[in-house]
């Protein structure tokens, strides 16, 4: 399963603390570093068009799942899901 976060840095605590669970429990992930001036299109289709308004943004197969923010239910259930 192919598991993204995107992320708007190192200083968001909601985004470190996702990847940390994501760590904790074996789940690999790309991390995908988005800033409004570094990658505009994707701030726009993940802010305009799917109406996030919290970093991070992770998704899951292929953008059949996704949710915002630290969510360690949905981190535990994702592991769960593998197996993990």
């Amino acid at each position: 399963m192919d598991v993204t976060v995107y992320s708007t840095g190192p200083s968001c605590q909601r985004c470190r603390l996702t990847c940390q669970r994501l760590d904790e429990l074996g789940i690999r992930y790309d991390l995908v570093e988005f800033h409004e001036a570094h990658n505009a299109a994707l701030r726009a289709f993940l802010v305009d068009e799917l109406g996030y308004r919290e970093a991070p943004v992770v998704q899951t197969d292929n953008g059949q799942t996704r949710w915002a923010g630290f969510r360690p239910d949905l981190i535990d259930a994702l592991g769960k899901q593998l197996d993990l």
